[in-house]
């Protein structure tokens, strides 16, 4: 579902309870609720249709994709619950024990623990989890809090939902499409420890909305977004099937939503332009990070991020419109 229609459909649904941190009205990547006055519990779910065609390596971007959230809110995994829907008229009851099997890799590897899960019959699969993190109420990182004068760090490249449309086509060489699951499949977590050791004022992941669209839900009364569209990081042979117009309906409907709410200040060439609305699957950590710390933090997490993580921008004093790309 485009961001335009989500937020009509929830927008009459207020949370109330003096124990919610973290609801969903500000569009944030996952709820947050106070249980004590050290701990919270960060809840999230989130669920993809298959990627790729090897079921464990679906597995394991299906999970990276679902644990996100909870790193984009600076918090830790503790548990964590797999949804299914499964087509068993066409795929193999062993190919759902590998799905399942690279899922629960990827849970183990940030320290959580798989406690079960529900699996339906469905015509189309379907893979995700349903995830508890645990953090320090005080220490919860929002989407939306950045300060003017930040900068601003993006930890994957763009360009995922291109690539996945083209590997479903049978339109990438096994080279790329082994960099892009190699990308998808790694998770944010490390990422989100270290940036823990610095001045960070917001945090969020890139997925179904493409960058500029969780740029957008990013925003505050206060400040813009100024991003440098030359500086974001981006696989080129997304590019280049950009151009091709293999592009995925998702970020066709964030294009049409979003585009009219930018304000694009240079001519911006047609691949480039069509990544920075792309539909991520497992995308990186948009990061508003103190100015004086970006270079540390860049240098701590260049192995984490396969050296693809680079400063794309800066967080001004609001202008007329949210987000300036240049």
């Amino acid at each position: 579902m485009g961001p335009g229609d989500l937020k009509q459909v929830i927008s009459s649904l207020v949370p109330t309870d003096e124990n919610i941190v973290v609801g969903f009205e500000k569009s944030e990547d996952a709820a947050v609720y106070k249980i004590n006055e050290n701990e919270a519990i960060v809840q999230t779910l989130d669920f993809i249709t298959p990627v790729v065609d090897d079921p464990y390596l679906y597995g394991q971007i299906a999970a990276a994709n679902s644990l996100s959230d909870v790193f984009a809110m600076g918090a830790e995994v503790k548990t964590a619950m797999n949804i299914v829907g499964f087509d068993r008229c066409n795929i193999p009851k062993e190919a759902l024990g590998e799905i399942l099997r690279g899922g629960n890799d990827k849970i183990k590897e940030c320290g959580g623990v798989l406690l079960g899960g529900h699996t339906i019959e469905s015509p189309e699969m379907y893979y995700g989890l349903s995830v508890t993190g645990i953090i320090h109420p005080d220490k919860v990182l929002r989407n939306n809090s950045a300060k003017a004068g930040d900068v601003l760090v993006l930890t994957k490249p763009l360009g995922m939902g291109v690539l996945t449309t083209a590997i479903k086509r049978d339109l990438l060489d096994s080279d790329t499409m082994n960099e892009a699951v190699k990308i998808m499949a790694a998770l944010n977590h490390k990422t989100s420890q270290i940036m823990r050791e610095f001045r960070v004022s917001a945090c969020t992941d890139i997925t179904g909305f493409g960058l500029l669209g969780h740029a957008m839900e990013s925003c505050n009364d206060d400040i813009s977004l100024n991003i440098h569209a030359n500086e974001v990081p981006m696989l080129e042979v997304a590019k280049q099937k950009a151009n091709e117009k293999i592009i995925p309906g998702g970020t066709i409907k964030n294009r049409k939503y979003l585009e009219e709410m930018i304000d694009f200040k240079n001519e911006i060439d047609f691949a480039t332009k069509t990544l920075l609305f792309d539909a991520q699957t497992s995308g990186g950590l948009l990061v508003s990070i103190h100015k004086e710390d970006a270079k540390n933090f860049l240098s701590k997490i260049e192995d984490e991020t396969f050296g693809y993580a680079k400063i794309i921008g800066e967080v001004i004093p609001k202008k007329d419109k949210a987000i300036i790309v240049e």
